[in-house]
């Protein structure tokens, strides 16, 4: 019996938590005070992840260039076209969270911190961002769980160590180690989920009934109408500027799609893809540098689901995000996502991050795990999807041509 419960996968048992959690929150009541802590210890576990898991994953991914010099032309033009994809990402999720409102109708009744007060009163200026950009104390940044400061001292604590050459060796394997350890420290605070999930839909059904159910839809169907909108008006043009027959690179690349959006980790589809890459005519200088450097800096998918989630949260708690404020964090997801590895669910990582940036309650991350696993299968095979047009269109700027069945 022990060897079946283990084939189960997390996942699925998510699934299991969520229709537990509703079951108890209308017809056992009474078990909600006893199992509401684990919601908490959950939440806990992710919030001790983000400032370590941020500055390894952020200072070994600069440190994938190999040297300075090696960013070069072609990791110029590839982070231009990550920069332009992002921040059309973030501004078309943004722009359908605000039109749709899946919030709306939801309510996470938690006392809100003063933070919270200070971003909806819109009291962030702009001398105030550029001001509070560097942390004067990184070590009081990570007490405070201030991501945009982390983001920022690990990026330059990145290129300080490349720039030292062989005496940085030493840090830098240290961070990649820690980088290791940090992922199978989320792989181990993730067997959590479930119970944080079941607690969390618990509560909430149990607090609210089950009209609590609608909005979790609604936010699921805005990100995947938001994602469809931007495969059609950011990467389709993309493929078509770099002359690719649209249909024959979806049917070379729809295993690797798949086996992304099955297994929810885009690096799992990485040596298909790679491989898909090459038998267009990608060079190899280019595929095997460009499409791992995405996979650190051009999470599409992951950034667009992070600005829906964040104002989806906002929403859900009664808290009024003026649009200044959006765009503050906007900027705060565009620097906080590079760097963190496509694996499954890395996103909620970031996310508590931002939230925490913010003043926003992390009650929301339990409740958006729900359903979670339907947004972190698009997601993924978005930010692979994503990934692999950056680099046919980077091979492109560097005027090298694909085959001829791929060629338009």
């Amino acid at each position: 019996m022990f060897q079946q419960l283990r084939k189960i996968k997390l996942t699925a048992w998510i699934f299991i938590a969520l229709v537990l959690g509703v079951v108890i929150g209308i017809w056992v009541p009474a078990l909600v005070p006893v199992i509401k802590p684990f919601r908490q210890v959950f939440l806990n576990g992710v919030k001790c992840i983000v400032a370590p898991l941020l500055f390894a994953s952020i200072v070994t991914g600069i440190a994938s260039a190999g040297s300075v010099s090696g960013l070069g032309k072609t990791g110029l033009r590839a982070i231009i076209y990550f920069e332009i994809a992002t921040t059309a990402a973030l501004a078309i999720g943004l722009g359908f969270v605000n039109w749709l409102r899946p919030g709306d109708g939801l309510s996470i009744s938690i006392p809100l911190a003063d933070a919270v007060t200070s971003a909806a009163q819109n009291k962030i200026t702009f001398a105030g961002f550029v001001e509070h950009l560097l942390p004067s104390n990184f070590i009081e940044a990570i007490v405070k769980g201030d991501v945009l400061q982390i983001v920022l001292f690990s990026s330059i604590f990145g290129v300080s160590v490349l720039l030292t050459g062989d005496r940085g060796k030493p840090v830098l394997h240290f961070c990649e180690g820690l980088n290791d350890v940090m992922f199978k420290f989320t792989s181990i605070v993730m067997t959590l989920a479930p119970l944080g999930v079941g607690a969390a839909i618990a509560v909430s059904i149990s607090e609210h009934g089950l009209e609590v159910i609608l909005p979790m839809l609604k936010l699921v169907g805005t990100l995947y109408f938001a994602l469809i909108v931007f495969v059609l008006a950011v990467l389709f043009p993309a493929l078509r500027y770099a002359r690719v027959k649209i249909k024959a690179f979806f049917q070379e690349l729809r295993p690797s799609l798949v086996l992304a959006f099955a297994t929810t980790s885009s690096e799992s589809a990485y040596p298909s893809a790679l491989a898909s890459l090459e038998k267009m005519g990608v060079k190899k200088r280019i595929s095997s540098f460009v499409l791992p450097l995405g996979y650190s800096f051009n999470l599409d998918g992951s950034t667009l689901y992070l600005a829906v989630a964040s104002v989806f949260i906002a929403q859900a708690s009664g808290v009024h995000l003026a649009l200044s404020t959006q765009i503050i964090m906007m900027l705060t997801l565009m620097l906080t996502t590079k760097g963190v590895a496509a694996v499954p669910r890395a996103s909620m990582v970031v996310l508590s991050g931002t939230l925490v940036a913010f003043g926003l309650p992390l009650e929301g991350i339990a409740l958006i795990l729900g359903v979670d696993a339907f947004m972190d299968m698009a997601r993924t095979a978005v930010n692979l999807l994503g990934n692999c047009v950056a680099t046919v269109v980077v091979s492109r700027w560097e005027r090298e041509d694909l085959k001829s069945e791929f060629r338009s």
